[in-house]
């Protein structure tokens, strides 16, 4: 019997988790991709002697990594290194840094003073993200909904109690539990994680803090979070899985209910039996295939997440004051801040920004003595801020800011730097509008809500990644390429 042929679009880890694991099943296996180099947003970037992670830089719920490294047959090609503490976080204006351990006791010490009785609320707190957390990994991220109806009868099937947190935001949850306006912003800023705000994210995502503080806590990579993606190509290039780079896709050849070939931007035709999308769901649908629900002025009022503003810092001296993942937050009001960066109706002279200092565990990314230093700002997406001109103004705000705040003189000691911003992210890895983690996960993007991981039209053309089911998140694509690749060995019949 001859082999069939799956064409995978995109390199990121969604698309390379499933290549793996189609290869296992018997395809023949091709990929495509956009960059000069594999890994989507899971890049690495290398410049003057220091190597930079290029956006993901921790991840949470290692054990979906091993269940697909089993299901792809195949041994883990990389190192989990455990993080502990987790994170530092510094208000502006203040010489008080907080360390976030999962030891609660540890943890109590750093609040006590400003949150009496903190110890009982952050337990009452976890007790109740727990719960919620078992139900909605069982009932909800490791399903798949073959249509609305479906995914809202699973949903009612989650106990009752969980729905107000349907219904309120992250903020209104820790607000339920803390009155410490310093402890209510440190702990909701994984809604950040999901390139929202906790003034807009549904409180369901609190399961986030459980993941961080109880379950899983957060890992990084011995060697830096591209080894990764080098290990997955390692056993691809095993597999005998192909991989050409440079190439966009751009049209499509198909009628009825099959898709034939995607055509890219130079008139080649890529065919296959099936093909599996891991560029962004809605947008592939919409600039590729040309449909209509899709279009960009219905993408345009979609939520998006906020847009990444990065920049590469290779730093002479070892920075005394900083941890792996460190979050410098602002003197101005939350809320306001937080409501406003969405839509450019805040200055960026001033940001919140997060930094990751990778040689604290990975040496070799750093010549001896220096430090890689990573920012990110969360900034709005080109639909709100078009215009990037004033990008290096506000890098050096950022690296004064950095400067003051750490005691090192940041600028001074430069040896390397990069900025991107949302328009590079944009180019470089076909990020709809600058957008950093695809679709936002307001409720009516998440579940059955979401743009499905089977194309409505073509029977043999499946997605996988951030912006199609379940979401956003390393786990969640490892999660996702699982969904994917089971509706196809249940759907193969039906293209």
């Amino acid at each position: 019997m001859t082999e069939r042929k799956a064409l995978i679009v995109g390199t990121g880890l969604g698309g390379l988790a499933t290549a793996l694991r189609l290869r296992r099943r018997g395809y023949e296996v091709e990929m495509v991709e956009m960059y000069k180099q594999a890994g989507g947003r899971l890049n690495q970037l290398v410049a003057d002697g220091f190597t930079f992670d290029m956006a993901p830089t921790f991840f949470s719920m290692s054990y979906h990594f091993e269940e697909f490294v089993r299901d792809a047959g195949i041994e883990m090609p990389f190192r989990f290194v455990k993080i502990d503490p987790l994170y530092r976080v510094n208000f502006r204006g203040s010489d008080r840094w907080f360390t976030i351990y999962r030891d609660l006791d540890k943890l109590s010490r750093q609040f006590e003073d400003i949150e009496p009785g903190f110890r009982d609320r952050m337990e009452r707190f976890l007790a109740s993200a727990g719960v919620l957390f078992d139900d909605i990994e069982k009932g909800v991220l490791s399903k798949n909904f073959r249509s609305l109806p479906d995914f809202l009868f699973q949903m009612t099937r989650l106990p009752l109690k969980h729905v107000p947190k349907v219904l309120r935001s992250v903020w209104s949850e820790m607000s339920r539990y803390f009155t410490s306006y310093e402890v209510r912003v440190i702990f909701s800023l994984v809604s950040f994680f999901l390139g929202a705000t906790p003034f807009d994210t549904p409180a369901v995502y609190s399961i986030l803090s459980y993941t961080e503080m109880v379950h899983d806590g957060y890992h990084n990579v011995e060697g830096g979070m591209y080894r990764i993606v080098e290990g997955l190509l390692r056993e691809a290039d095993k597999a005998g899985i192909k991989i050409h780079y440079n190439v966009t896709v751009s049209g499509f050849d198909g009628s009825g209910k099959r898709n034939r070939a995607f055509i890219d931007t130079e008139g080649r035709r890529w065919e296959a039996d099936i093909f599996v999308v891991n560029a962004d769901a809605a947008m592939f649908r919409g600039r590729v295939l040309r449909r209509p629900a899709f279009s960009d002025d219905r993408l345009d009022r979609m939520q998006w997440t906020l847009a990444p503003f990065t920049m590469y810092l290779g730093v002479k001296g070892k920075m005394e004051n900083i941890h792996h993942h460190n979050y410098f937050l602002g003197d101005s009001d939350y809320e306001s801040y937080s409501r406003g960066i969405f839509r450019n109706r805040v200055s960026l002279d001033k940001p919140y920004y997060y930094v990751n200092a990778n040689a604290i565990f990975n040496p070799q990314s750093a010549p001896p003595g220096c430090e890689n230093i990573f920012i990110l700002v969360p900034v709005p997406d080109l639909r709100f801020k078009p215009d990037w001109s004033d990008r290096d103004r506000i890098a050096d705000a950022v690296i004064r800011d950095l400067s003051v705040r750490t005691g090192h003189n940041v600028e001074a000691n430069l040896m390397a730097r990069v900025v991107l911003d949302p328009v590079d992210w944009q180019n470089m890895f076909g990020l709809y509008r600058g957008s950093g983690l695809g679709l936002g996960h307001r409720m009516k993007q998440v579940g059955g809500f979401r743009p499905s991981n089977r194309d409505e039209v073509f029977s043999n053309v499946w997605y996988t990644g951030a912006s199609t089911v379940p979401g956003t998140g390393l786990p969640m694509v490892i999660i996702s390429s699982r969904l994917t690749v089971q509706r196809i060995d249940n759907e193969i019949d039906t293209v």
